[in-house]
């Protein structure tokens, strides 16, 4: 049985997801965690631009 790579249990069936720019293949409750914890640093990072006034390109 595949090992998922972040909680390192056995799974049935590993997704390939993006994390902190490499490919990894985890298990779907690992990758949508791995999805949301992505979209919450971009949030993150989008206001503290706003804060400093950044007005340049990410």
């Amino acid at each position: 049985m595949p090992v998922c790579r972040s909680c390192e249990d056995e799974v049935d069936e590993l997704v390939s997801t993006k994390a902190e720019g490499q490919r990894i293949k985890v298990c779907e409750d690992c990758a949508e965690r791995l999805l949301e914890e992505a979209e919450i640093a971009e949030m993150s990072e989008s206001v503290m631009q706003g804060m400093m006034g950044y007005k340049g390109r990410r």
